[in-house]
Protein backbone atom coordinates (compact mmCIF):
# COMPACT_ATOMS: atom_id res chain seq x y z
CA UNK A 1 0.00 0.00 0.00
CA UNK A 2 1.45 3.24 -1.40
CA UNK A 3 0.34 5.16 1.88
CA UNK A 4 -0.64 4.80 5.23
CA UNK A 5 -4.61 5.04 5.79
CA UNK A 6 -6.18 6.27 9.22
CA UNK A 7 -8.97 4.17 10.08
CA UNK A 8 -9.81 7.13 12.95
CA UNK A 9 -10.74 9.34 10.24
CA UNK A 10 -13.63 7.13 9.28
CA UNK A 11 -17.48 7.75 10.30
CA UNK A 12 -18.89 4.69 10.61
CA UNK A 13 -21.98 5.72 12.45
CA UNK A 14 -23.11 7.73 9.59
CA UNK A 15 -23.87 4.55 7.59
CA UNK A 16 -24.63 1.77 10.58
CA UNK A 17 -21.22 1.04 11.26
CA UNK A 18 -20.51 0.65 7.37
CA UNK A 19 -18.84 3.31 4.88
CA UNK A 20 -19.05 2.97 1.27
CA UNK A 21 -15.87 1.73 -1.02
CA UNK A 22 -15.92 2.48 -4.25
CA UNK A 23 -12.85 -0.25 -6.08
CA UNK A 24 -11.12 1.50 -9.24
CA UNK A 25 -8.32 -0.45 -11.19
CA UNK A 26 -5.43 1.40 -10.47
CA UNK A 27 -3.79 0.32 -13.88
CA UNK A 28 -6.67 2.25 -16.04
CA UNK A 29 -8.74 4.15 -13.87
CA UNK A 30 -12.59 2.17 -14.24
CA UNK A 31 -14.50 1.87 -11.55
CA UNK A 32 -14.54 -1.98 -10.73
CA UNK A 33 -16.90 -2.14 -8.11
CA UNK A 34 -18.95 -0.19 -5.45
CA UNK A 35 -19.69 -2.46 -1.74
CA UNK A 36 -19.63 -1.46 1.77
CA UNK A 37 -16.86 -2.31 4.47
CA UNK A 38 -17.11 -1.86 8.47
CA UNK A 39 -13.87 -1.42 11.13
CA UNK A 40 -13.09 -4.82 10.74
CA UNK A 41 -13.45 -5.16 6.78
CA UNK A 42 -11.11 -2.20 6.63
CA UNK A 43 -8.50 -3.22 9.32
CA UNK A 44 -8.07 -7.18 7.37
CA UNK A 45 -7.50 -4.82 3.99
CA UNK A 46 -4.72 -3.10 5.97
CA UNK A 47 -3.40 -6.01 7.46
CA UNK A 48 -3.55 -8.42 4.54
CA UNK A 49 -3.04 -5.51 1.48
CA UNK A 50 -5.98 -7.55 -0.54
CA UNK A 51 -9.32 -5.77 -0.34
CA UNK A 52 -11.99 -7.24 2.10
CA UNK A 53 -15.58 -6.00 2.54
CA UNK A 54 -18.79 -5.98 4.73
CA UNK A 55 -21.67 -7.82 2.75
CA UNK A 56 -25.53 -7.85 4.08
CA UNK A 57 -25.80 -11.53 3.40
CA UNK A 58 -22.63 -12.88 3.99
CA UNK A 59 -20.54 -10.88 6.47
CA UNK A 60 -16.93 -10.22 6.45
CA UNK A 61 -16.14 -10.82 2.75
CA UNK A 62 -12.44 -11.37 1.65
CA UNK A 63 -12.16 -10.72 -2.18
CA UNK A 64 -11.12 -13.78 -4.00
CA UNK A 65 -11.35 -16.04 -0.91
CA UNK A 66 -12.43 -18.64 -3.24
CA UNK A 67 -12.44 -17.47 -6.63
CA UNK A 68 -8.73 -16.28 -6.48
CA UNK A 69 -9.94 -13.17 -8.14
CA UNK A 70 -8.17 -11.13 -5.13
CA UNK A 71 -7.76 -7.26 -5.41
CA UNK A 72 -4.33 -6.04 -4.12
CA UNK A 73 -4.40 -2.65 -2.36
CA UNK A 74 -2.33 0.21 -4.28
CA UNK A 75 -3.92 3.14 -2.04
CA UNK A 76 -6.83 3.46 0.60
CA UNK A 77 -8.63 7.23 0.32
CA UNK A 78 -11.41 8.86 2.07
CA UNK A 79 -13.67 10.97 0.73
CA UNK A 80 -14.28 14.94 2.00
CA UNK A 81 -16.90 13.73 4.68
CA UNK A 82 -15.18 10.42 5.67
CA UNK A 83 -17.87 8.08 4.75
CA UNK A 84 -17.00 6.72 1.75
CA UNK A 85 -13.69 5.17 0.84
CA UNK A 86 -11.68 4.99 -2.88
CA UNK A 87 -9.75 1.87 -3.25
CA UNK A 88 -7.34 1.63 -5.70
CA UNK A 89 -6.21 -1.83 -6.81
CA UNK A 90 -4.47 -4.52 -9.05
CA UNK A 91 -7.32 -6.85 -9.81
CA UNK A 92 -6.04 -10.12 -9.95
CA UNK A 93 -9.51 -11.39 -12.38
CA UNK A 94 -12.52 -10.18 -12.72
CA UNK A 95 -14.65 -7.76 -9.85
CA UNK A 96 -18.09 -8.93 -10.75
CA UNK A 97 -20.08 -11.80 -9.77
CA UNK A 98 -21.04 -12.47 -13.21
CA UNK A 99 -17.54 -13.14 -14.54
CA UNK A 100 -16.98 -9.21 -16.03
CA UNK A 101 -14.16 -7.42 -15.39
CA UNK A 102 -16.61 -5.29 -13.83
CA UNK A 103 -19.56 -4.68 -12.23
CA UNK A 104 -20.74 -1.89 -14.54
CA UNK A 105 -21.28 -1.78 -18.55
CA UNK A 106 -18.16 -2.22 -19.79
CA UNK A 107 -18.23 0.43 -22.65
CA UNK A 108 -19.93 2.96 -20.54
CA UNK A 109 -17.05 2.44 -17.76
CA UNK A 110 -13.75 2.43 -19.77
CA UNK A 111 -12.25 5.91 -18.77
CA UNK A 112 -10.31 8.34 -21.05
CA UNK A 113 -9.39 9.11 -24.59
CA UNK A 114 -6.59 6.85 -24.65
CA UNK A 115 -9.18 3.64 -24.05
CA UNK A 116 -12.08 5.04 -26.35
CA UNK A 117 -8.86 5.21 -28.79
CA UNK A 118 -7.35 1.47 -28.16
CA UNK A 119 -11.18 0.70 -28.77
CA UNK A 120 -11.32 2.47 -32.04
CA UNK A 121 -8.33 1.01 -33.01
CA UNK A 122 -9.60 -2.96 -32.23
CA UNK A 123 -12.64 -1.97 -33.87
CA UNK A 124 -10.47 -1.56 -36.94
CA UNK A 125 -8.43 -5.23 -36.33
CA UNK A 126 -11.52 -6.74 -36.26
CA UNK A 127 -12.18 -5.42 -39.92
CA UNK A 128 -14.65 -2.68 -39.03
CA UNK A 129 -12.87 -0.14 -41.90
CA UNK A 130 -12.48 -0.47 -45.63
CA UNK A 131 -8.77 -0.05 -47.03
CA UNK A 132 -9.11 3.58 -47.20
CA UNK A 133 -8.97 3.97 -43.26
CA UNK A 134 -5.77 5.11 -42.39
CA UNK A 135 -5.74 2.83 -38.99
CA UNK A 136 -6.67 -0.21 -41.31
CA UNK A 137 -3.76 0.77 -43.35
CA UNK A 138 -1.31 1.08 -40.74
CA UNK A 139 -2.77 -2.51 -39.53
CA UNK A 140 -1.80 -4.22 -42.20
CA UNK A 141 1.22 -3.00 -43.84
CA UNK A 142 3.68 -3.19 -41.19
CA UNK A 143 6.42 -1.65 -43.36
CA UNK A 144 4.18 1.79 -42.93
CA UNK A 145 3.37 1.38 -39.86
CA UNK A 146 7.53 0.87 -38.80
CA UNK A 147 7.99 3.67 -40.98
CA UNK A 148 5.43 5.97 -38.91
CA UNK A 149 6.75 4.87 -35.92
CA UNK A 150 10.33 6.05 -35.97
CA UNK A 151 9.09 9.32 -38.07
CA UNK A 152 7.19 9.89 -35.19
CA UNK A 153 9.67 9.41 -32.58
CA UNK A 154 12.19 11.11 -34.09
CA UNK A 155 9.87 14.35 -34.63
CA UNK A 156 9.24 13.89 -30.87
CA UNK A 157 13.25 13.75 -30.16
CA UNK A 158 13.80 17.17 -32.53
CA UNK A 159 11.00 18.99 -31.24
CA UNK A 160 12.54 18.54 -27.51
CA UNK A 161 15.94 19.35 -28.28
CA UNK A 162 14.71 22.47 -30.42
CA UNK A 163 12.63 23.49 -27.06
CA UNK A 164 9.49 23.79 -28.54
CA UNK A 165 6.65 22.97 -26.38
CA UNK A 166 3.78 23.10 -28.29
CA UNK A 167 5.57 20.96 -31.16
CA UNK A 168 6.27 18.14 -28.55
CA UNK A 169 2.71 17.86 -27.91
CA UNK A 170 1.65 17.65 -30.88
CA UNK A 171 4.46 14.98 -31.83
CA UNK A 172 4.14 13.10 -28.67
CA UNK A 173 0.28 12.47 -29.82
CA UNK A 174 1.49 11.08 -32.72
CA UNK A 175 3.50 9.01 -31.34
CA UNK A 176 1.42 7.67 -28.92
CA UNK A 177 -1.14 7.03 -31.44
CA UNK A 178 1.03 5.14 -33.56
CA UNK A 179 2.41 2.96 -30.62
CA UNK A 180 -1.32 1.93 -29.80
CA UNK A 181 -1.42 0.85 -33.15
CA UNK A 182 1.59 -0.76 -32.78
CA UNK A 183 1.01 -2.48 -29.94
CA UNK A 184 -2.34 -3.87 -31.14
CA UNK A 185 -1.20 -4.95 -34.70
CA UNK A 186 1.04 -7.02 -32.39
CA UNK A 187 -1.54 -8.76 -30.49
CA UNK A 188 -1.31 -6.74 -27.65
CA UNK A 189 -3.42 -4.14 -25.68
CA UNK A 190 -3.46 -0.68 -24.20
CA UNK A 191 -4.35 -2.73 -20.48
CA UNK A 192 -0.96 -4.86 -20.77
CA UNK A 193 0.80 -1.33 -21.34
CA UNK A 194 -0.67 -0.04 -18.40
CA UNK A 195 -0.58 -3.11 -16.34
CA UNK A 196 2.98 -2.97 -16.98
CA UNK A 197 3.37 0.76 -15.98
CA UNK A 198 1.11 -0.22 -12.91
CA UNK A 199 3.45 -2.52 -11.43
CA UNK A 200 6.31 -0.53 -11.79
CA UNK A 201 4.35 1.88 -9.62
CA UNK A 202 3.49 -0.19 -7.45
CA UNK A 203 7.69 -1.26 -7.12
CA UNK A 204 8.60 2.06 -6.86
CA UNK A 205 6.34 2.66 -3.91
CA UNK A 206 8.23 0.23 -1.79
CA UNK A 207 10.92 0.92 -2.80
Amino acid sequence: MSAAFDLAELDFDKGAGLVTVVTVDAATGAVLMVAHADREALEATVASGEMHYRSRTRGLWHKGATSSNVQHVVALVADCDHDAVLAVVHPQGPACHTGAERCFDDRDALPGVLARLDELIARRADGDADESSYVRRLLDDKNLRLKKLGEEATELAVAAAEHDASAVVREAADLIFHALVTVRAEGATLRQVLDVLAAREAKDSRD
